[in-house]
């Protein structure tokens, strides 16, 4: 993959909800300053131009939505994708539930529509209110359902969930994501470690 990081006539293209979004809207640079700033910096001036099309509040129905806009429009090289947090949280605040099946079904409209190397992160949660423990129950089972795609459609995984949940067991969950959904600084850190260990290495 490093062939396409490193060459400035390609495009990445970072899709996803608020923790890919970070105020990119507002930011001259249309980077915002979280996880795709990070590796923006990292990737140095031999970088692909790198577009974040990241919306606050979205779920995978709301990403499947804009993709041809947002993301096909760019003719990207390659597309990361992290969504399905929001999925997960609209049951517990707005009653509002996204079927495991629902969600598959949205995300492979995503991945059908793509011919070039594709990146899935996988949402993720570090437990720091009451009752967010309760999230797993929704939440696994679209953790399998990336899993599972990532598999099919030859994907790079990036285990976001996995690795994070590891780190917050020595640092604490609310050092990563204050509420347990939205990376610190430290988090947003580790998010774009995580996407390069996975990413360049693959």
């Amino acid at each position: 993959m490093t062939n396409i990081l490193l060459d400035p006539r390609r495009t990445v293209v970072f899709a996803g909800d608020s923790v890919t979004d970070c105020g990119r809207r507002t930011d001259p640079d249309g980077l915002g300053d979280g996880y795709v700033r990070h590796l923006y910096d990292d990737l140095g001036e031999r970088r692909p131009a790198i577009v974040n099309a990241g919306i606050s509040g979205n779920r995978a129905v709301d990403v499947a939505a804009r993709w041809a806009a947002d993301v096909l429009t760019h003719d990207p090289s390659l597309v990361s994708i992290l969504i399905g947090i929001n999925d997960t949280w609209r049951r517990y605040d707005e009653d509002d539930p996204t079927t495991p099946e629902d969600f598959e079904a949205s995300y492979r409209s995503l991945l059908d529509q793509l011919s070039c190397p594709v990146v899935l992160m996988e949402p993720f949660l570090l437990p720091v209110k009451d009752g967010q423990e309760e999230w797993r129950e929704d939440l696994n089972p679209k953790l399998d359902v990336v899993r599972k795609l990532a598999v099919e459609y030859g994907a790079i995984l990036v285990p976001t969930d996995v690795e994070l949940t590891k780190q917050a067991a020595s640092v604490g969950p609310a050092a990563l994501a204050g509420d347990g959904v939205h990376p610190s600084a430290a988090g947003h850190r580790a998010l774009a470690d995580l996407w390069r260990r996975y990413v360049l290495d693959a």
